[in-house]
């Protein structure tokens, strides 16, 4: 006592008796933390001598000592230096000078994990019920430990807990190994009398699975065939399990028609027996689950060999762990469920799980609280979600929905988007993502922002490719990239990849959204010139060249934007890129709607009237064959001419020419025979004005148009003969650079676009790619390629 009084009070002390005196002196030593607890070790050493009367030492002696700080306080939001400070201002075996040591102690400390966070392996058994004693077990002994095992069962039972002890500690393995007479004794009694005994047997399996824990120790546990009899043992007590479940269902029955019944003496009768046999249970069930824990984990251990494992799979090893998965207890559906994960990378054993029906008992586990227990079940899913028809048991099982709910756990979330993706892959699944919250929660977490900056990162085209998919979307999701605007403009320049740049201005094309400061943009970035300069035919791929024009109409939506591209000259080069690209519908129907953005404006209305050729093109595409394009070259033909008189005219009398061009030119040169009477009959005699009207006569129409339009009017016979079409038009539009007989083809255009033609999808409706499908890479590993291996 008085040695621990002077260490807390100096690092020197004397203490006088009568004729002597006793000097004690303290040393200090070195730092450490608690290698369990939140706290501080200080080691330091104690000296104290006997003086004598005239102060010479008589008796002297050294103890080494240590002293523990406990840090209760101590949390992730506790101030590290100021704490450390503290320590050593109290603690005076702490020299000042070690306040840098102690802050990093405290920082260690700080950000240690838990023992119960770290990951649980399966090669550590928790001790179980049976294993207490009340001697300690010495090696030395062993041969009194063996004769036990010669006696009565719990005699058996007691000298295999004695064995165990110490085959729990590693340093005596070696010389267990060396006593073949103990461990054939352990063998045999677990081969005769293991049905006599769950405890017995449980202890003697016990002592092989700390052998089967070393891998050089595996031809040990399989010399005495422990593995095979761990199979039996295991199939054995799963029959057991189900003849204890049906009869505690028939006492439940029993006691449910007593309740019926009312009879009052019969009903507590039923009642004592219905509790007292569910206590029964729920203890020899308690013991089955330790069996059965110590049993599978020497099963995990020696399925290191996949020659041993293949063996296990002739006995059915799958269906049990499958049939186990029903159990509560949660350490040992760890065990089992990290079972079946190293058994499924087999082919064999995961069409195994498939006909036990697996993915439904472990969608059950979804549910559990039990951290291990839940990522251990997913990486099992993700396994065996490679297969097609495990992914359909586990859409039948509701797994979308579950997975999706739980897409916001940080340490599960990643696993369950992995899961989710390969379900996705299956086009027949891909709707029943429409009615879970799995997109609203990709968002919710910050999606968007981490999708963005992986993809402005890494250029990543794919990336970039998802984003754009996810701008073309109405309503609040377009409002969610004002924030990255300022990225993706920033991205157009010569040195990016061409592909990638095509996403990002294509992304930006897609933001109609009308408090958005276009003009800012332009200034900001100088995008003017690079839009420019990419409208020449040939300066780019067409697909680029494409979203250019498609951008310039998103922007002149913006009055001040469409004043600036009209100074700029973009006009004229849009009309050139018309000429250059006249047999393209995309292109036209773009160009086209970037010219009724610009009328629709004061300051760029004038300019394309007065100053263009836009008009003249504009009254030659009326007539195009396709639809779209018709439409809004009328609308904005109607604009240019409700401000322009003079233009007007020239629509009117367009319109009017092309509605009776056919008549009139009927008229004209059919209306007078070769003898000039009027032509009033066929080659047959027949009068052509019998029975019916004239203009369903499709053969009497003149081949000819007078305006070298596009003929939208034509007949089928007609376009069978290319030496009638007309090939030179008046205007200098879209047909005045074709060769004698050459037409554009019609492109059927998608039901996907609005009424300016407009893509609502993906501009130029390119052909769909690859994605969504895998190579056919084998997921699965087979027995027979393992072994040739």
């Amino acid at each position: 006592p008085d040695l621990q009084m002077a260490i807390g009070s100096s690092s020197s002390l004397s203490i006088a008796w009568p004729f002597l005196s006793i000097h004690r002196k303290v040393k200090r030593g070195s730092l450490d933390v608690h290698p369990t607890e939140k706290a501080l070790v200080v080691q330091y050493e104690v000296e104290a001598t006997i003086l004598g009367e005239m102060g010479d030492p008589m008796v002297g002696e050294r103890k080494e000592c240590q002293k523990i700080i406990r840090l209760k306080s101590l949390n992730a939001n506790t101030d590290i230096t100021t704490l450390a400070r503290r320590v050593v201002e109290e603690c005076r075996l702490i020299h000042p000078s070690k306040l840098p040591e102690v802050e990093q102690l405290l920082f260690y400390l700080q950000n240690r994990k838990k023992p119960g966070n770290e990951k649980h392996l399966p090669r550590d058994l928790t001790p179980f019920e049976g294993m207490e004693l009340d001697e300690e077990a010495n090696i030395n002994c062993i041969d009194d430990y063996v004769e036990l095992l010669y006696e009565d069962i719990p005699e058996k039972v007691r000298g295999a807990t004695l064995i165990l002890h110490l085959a729990c500690n590693p340093d005596n393995l070696e010389e267990l190994l060396q006593n073949e007479t103990a461990l054939g004794a352990l063998a045999r009694v677990l081969r005769e009398d293991w049905k006599q005994s769950v405890d017995m047997a449980t202890t003697i399996i016990y002592v092989f699975f700390c052998f089967s824990s070393f891998s050089q120790f595996h031809g040990l546990v399989t010399h005495y065939k422990i593995g095979a009899l761990c199979m039996n043992i295991t199939e054995h007590e799963l029959k057991r399990y189900d003849l204890w479940q049906d009869e505690l269902q028939k006492k439940q029955k029993a006691y449910i028609l007593q309740l019926r019944s009312k009879v009052t003496r019969k009903m507590l009768q039923y009642l004592k027996e219905h509790e007292k046999a569910l206590k029964k249970y729920q203890g020899l069930l308690s013991k089955q689950e330790q069996l059965l824990r110590v049993a599978l984990y020497l099963l995990l251990n020696l399925a290191e060999d996949t020659r041993t494992e293949l063996k296990m799979r002739n006995k059915n090893i799958v269906h049990m762990l499958v049939k186990t998965l029903d159990r509560e207890d949660e350490e040992l559906l760890v065990l089992v469920v990290s079972f079946l994960k190293k058994l499924s990378i087999f082919l064999e054993n995961k069409n195994d799980m498939a006909e036990t029906h697996a993915v439904e008992k472990l969608a059950r586990l979804l549910a559990c609280e039990h951290e291990n227990l839940l990522n251990t079940t997913l990486r099992l899913l993700l396994n065996l979600s490679f297969d097609t028809g495990l992914r359909s048991q586990m859409v039948q099982a509701g797994l979308i929905h579950k997975l999706s709910l739980m897409l916001a756990d940080e340490k599960q979330g990643q696993l369950c988007m992995c899961i989710l993706y390969h379900i996705s892959v299956d086009d027949r699944f891909k709707s029943m993502f429409a009615y879970t919250d799995c997109i609203p929660q990709v968002r919710l977490g910050n999606g968007l922002k981490m999708l963005m900056k992986r993809g402005l990162k890494l250029k990543d085209v794919l990336i970039m490719k998802m984003i754009r998919n996810l701008s073309q979307h109405d309503g609040p999701t377009k409002n969610l990239f004002i924030d990255y605007v300022g990225d993706l403009a920033a991205q157009m320049g010569a040195e990016e990849r061409e592909e990638y740049v095509i996403e990002c201005l294509g992304t930006l094309a897609n933001l109609t959204i009308p408090d958005l400061d276009w003009e800012l943009v332009l200034k900001e970035y100088n995008l003017v010139p690079y839009l420019k300069d990419h409208l020449k035919p040939g300066s780019a791929e067409d697909d680029l060249i494409l979203e250019v024009v498609i951008m310039i109409g998103t922007v002149s939506m913006d009055d001040s934007c469409a004043a600036t591209m009209a100074k700029s000259g973009i006009i004229p080069a849009l009309i050139e890129l018309l000429n250059a690209q006249q047999e393209d519908d995309e292109f036209v129907c773009q160009i086209v709607y970037v010219l009724y953005q610009m009328v629709v404006h004061q300051a760029t209305r004038d300019v394309i009237i007065k100053d263009t050729q836009a008009p003249a093109y504009l009254i030659d595409l009326m007539h195009d064959k396709n639809a779209e394009i018709r439409k809004v070259c009328n609308n904005t033909l109607d604009i240019i001419a409700e401000y322009d008189n003079e233009c007007e005219r020239k629509i009117q009398s367009e319109k009017f020419r092309w509605h009776n061009s056919q008549w009139l030119e009927m008229v004209e040169n059919r209306a007078m025979g070769d003898d000039g009477e009027p032509f009033m009959f066929g080659d047959d005699g027949e009068a052509f004005m019998h029975n019916g009207d004239i203009l369903e006569r499709p053969d009497l129409f003149y081949t000819a148009g007078i305006h070298g339009g596009r003929e939208a009017g034509r007949e089928a016979d007609i376009l069978e003969r290319p030496d009638l079409f007309y090939t030179a038009g008046i205007h200098g539009g879209r047909e005045g650079g074709r060769h004698s007989g050459e037409t554009r083809p019609l492109l059927h255009r998608s039901m996907n676009t609005d009424m300016f033609g407009q893509s609502t999808v993906t501009p130029g409706q390119r052909p769909a790619t690859t994605y969504g499908t895998r190579p056919d890479e084998q997921f699965f590993y087979s027995y027979a390629g393992a072994a040739s291996r």
